[in-house]
């Protein structure tokens, strides 16, 4: 940011009235011919917008293909309740488009087509239910019976091709304690319960339900196209660091409930499909241990065996397979920003693709008698149905958020830059302002992704804690950079930022700012930055070691201290693994160096005003980490804006309405406050977030 600016605006908080109009007036009328947002903010998105946004969460369509469920991601009024989003089941018939409601009084999970029956199946909790049990609605309409319950709550279940069994997963009851004393101590990673699977016939009155022997926690459940055998995945804990590296694959028997193969799996795991006849399995995974993703495929003999990667050198991430037939798994792929649906043989030939959406971020995939359904969004509306039919480009289905027709929106388009070091194009996404005019600089929001193992596709950008098409109603320029590290790119490109901490791949978000200067969109004195997890992160290092760069900051769930962090987090082996590739403690010199990768480090740099947000019951990255950062700059800067707020209740990531809608408007505020105006000096917002009245 300029310098002499930022003096000028400290030395007139000492003169007289005069001046600091004058000042003042200069200041504004510079803005004017910078940028004009408000012309376009009567018709802009707002956080009331978001609030009230569905999106078509998942769909699944009948073998025959001539019906497709689907469940809509319904959110609490904010306004009255702090509640998640509620997820309604649908279903479409295929050929007529008619799409009705069949379960909106509560929420659904786990939806299915019975085996055999015209019927739905799905999870709910109901009054008198303990928990989650097996509710089925027949295709043509009517009640949802329930048709099993568990004397604890369902996690997830799995139809055998009978129609009469299932595979379902429960958690055991946790030991209660004996303690006399009216005060229950939380014993921290102790008295942890296991999730165990079972078999069971649902059309058996009073039918015992068999557990399957296997040591550990269950996850996955998948039974052979033949019913008589089931995959599985189990960890040694409950632990989530377990789940993420150490699940394994097992194959059991489905009549004793025993493992007869087991599998030498290594890393990250995401799904596992049997072949058709049964002979193979086909895992969506990791390359190997230190692979940050599960987006390679493998595979391996049902008895078992060390698997094999086919299409190695895919430049891509796999997202979901099917196997459609014993020489053919279908799949879903993103490739940089775009999404993509093909086929590949099992040993990696005969690879094709014949559905690119590179205006479209897909996020699923459900195939049946030749027919595909796929839930994704565009830049012009959030995740809805689509069909595609004999290798055709995809069919909208749905139409939800009749207020998209009311607003208007800043154009959405895919941007690539050069690495400073010369050794990665960066792909990105880039909203322009509603009204923009080019030669005009603006203001701009860079929104920088989590993991880093994640990525941004050209889809729909605007959530809670995304600015998106609401900053760019307001007259911001908003910023989504796949930095290195990130998925979607092959394996090369996700291990490119791993032992380098906050370097080379924070380096790549700030090259993509200059990118954005150099072409006349970007104004260099009003550059912001925020994301949540490993993008908090990275807010907070540009609000540190980079804050002579940007005007302001928002942080959540981020990381300050990468010494607490290591010891505070649930994560410990994946950090290790696929993050840092060493321990802090194998050298003296390394202790100094994970400081020095941390924003604390940096303080003494700070002149961002930064606004801090994290969920009060977060294990991931502990509250401490917010904590840390807001105490450094309030003792060894007090004269840089900075704001801390908790919120009860919340973990990695807000889930509740009104915590969203909350941390929504504080967002937009504080960019508001110090971004748009360029005034590091500005009086910080109330602490009260500004709720506008409901209409």
């Amino acid at each position: 940011m300029n310098d002499f600016i930022h003096q000028t605006k400290r030395q007139t908080k000492g003169t007289n009235t005069f001046m600091t109009l004058m000042v003042l007036s200069l200041a504004i009328l510079n803005l004017a011919t910078i940028a004009q947002p408000q012309a376009a903010e009567a018709q802009s998105i707002t956080p009331d917008h978001i609030a009230k946004m569905q999106s078509v969460s998942n769909a699944i369509l009948s073998p025959d293909g001539s019906a497709v469920a689907y469940t809509v991601s319904v959110p609490a009024d904010p306004y009255e309740s702090n509640s998640s989003a509620s997820s309604h089941l649908y279903v479409m018939n295929t050929e007529t488009g008619e799409a009705k409601p069949y379960y909106t009084v509560g929420s659904v999970g786990s939806v299915q087509f019975r085996p055999g029956h015209e019927a739905i199946t799905f999870l709910a909790s109901r009054s008198g239910d303990n928990g989650r049990a097996l509710y089925e609605l027949p295709l043509d309409g009517g009640e949802a019976v329930k048709i099993y319950s568990y004397e604890r709550s369902i996690s997830g279940y799995q139809w055998n091709s009978d129609g009469s069994h299932i595979v379902f997963t429960s958690s055991e009851p946790a030991e209660t304690s004996s303690s006399p004393l009216p005060y229950k101590a939380d014993v921290y990673e102790e008295n942890q319960t296991f999730r165990r699977a079972y078999i069971v016939n649902v059309t058996e009155a009073d039918a015992n339900a068999m557990r399957i022997n296997a040591e550990g926690m269950v996850h996955m459940t998948e039974w052979s196209p033949s019913g008589d055998r089931l995959a599985i995945t189990t960890t040694p804990t409950p632990n989530i660091d377990d789940f993420y590296m150490y699940q394994k694959v097992k194959v059991v028997d489905a009549q004793s409930g025993d493992v007869i193969a087991e599998v030498n799996n290594a890393g990250k795991i995401g799904q596992i499909v049997w072949s058709p006849n049964g002979e193979q399995l086909a895992i969506r995974a990791g390359k190997d241990i230190h692979d940050p993703t599960d987006g390679r495929i493998l595979t391996v003999s049902a008895s078992g065996g060390t698997p094999e990667m086919i299409d190695g050198s895919f430049e891509g991430k796999y997202e979901q397979i099917a196997w459609t037939d014993d020489n053919e798994i279908t799949f879903l792929a993103s490739e940089s920003t775009s999404g993509v649906i093909g086929t590949i043989a099992p040993d990696g030939s005969s690879k094709e693709v014949f559905v690119r959406g590179d205006a479209m971020a897909i996020g699923g995939m459900s195939y049946g008698s030749g027919l595909i359904a796929i839930t994704a969004s565009t830049p012009a509306h959030p995740s809805e149905l689509f069909l595609i039919e004999d290798g055709g480009s995809p069919e909208r289905k749905t139409f939800h958020n009749d207020w998209l027709e009311e607003v208007e929106l800043g154009k959405q388009e895919v941007v690539t830059y050069k690495t400073r070091d010369g050794m990665f194009d960066i792909d990105g996404m880039l909203i322009y302002p509603v009204g923009y005019e080019e030669g005009t600089r603006y203001p701009v929001i860079t929104v920088v992704h989590g993991g880093p193992e994640a990525h941004y596709s050209n889809g729909w950008l605007t959530a809670y804690s995304m600015p998106g098409q609401m900053a760019a109603g307001k007259g911001y320029a908003v910023f989504y950079p796949n930095y290195r590290g990130s998925t979607g790119r092959g394996t090369e490109f996700a291990y490119s930022s791993q032992a380098d901490l906050s370097g080379k791949e924070f380096d790549d978000v700030v090259d993509g700012v200059d990118y954005l200067i150099s072409a006349g969109i970007a104004d260099a004195e009003r550059i912001g930055v925020t994301g949540g997890s490993y993008g908090g992160y990275a807010s907070a290092w540009m609000s540190t070691y980079y804050s002579d760069r940007f005007a302001a900051a928002v942080m959540f769930v981020g990381i300050s201290n990468n010494l607490s962090k290591w010891g505070t987090s649930d994560i410990p082996d994946e950090l290790y693994l696929v993050h840092s590739r060493e321990r802090m403690w194998d050298s003296d010199d390394k202790w100094m160096d994970y400081l020095r990768r941390s924003p604390i480090y940096w303080v003494d740099r700070a002149q961002t005003p930064i606004l801090i947000m994290h969920g009060a019951e977060d294990t991931r990255v502990h509250p401490a980490q917010s904590l840390e950062l807001y105490r450094h700059l309030k003792v060894r800067k007090p004269e840089v804006p900075v704001r801390l707020v908790f919120y009860p209740g919340e973990g990695h990531g807000n889930r509740g309405a009104a915590s969203r809608y909350d941390y929504n408007v504080r967002m937009l505020e504080w960019f508001d406050t110090y971004l748009m105006t360029g005034d590091a000096g500005a009086e910080m917002p109330h602490w009260d977030a500004p709720v506008p009245v409901k209409n």
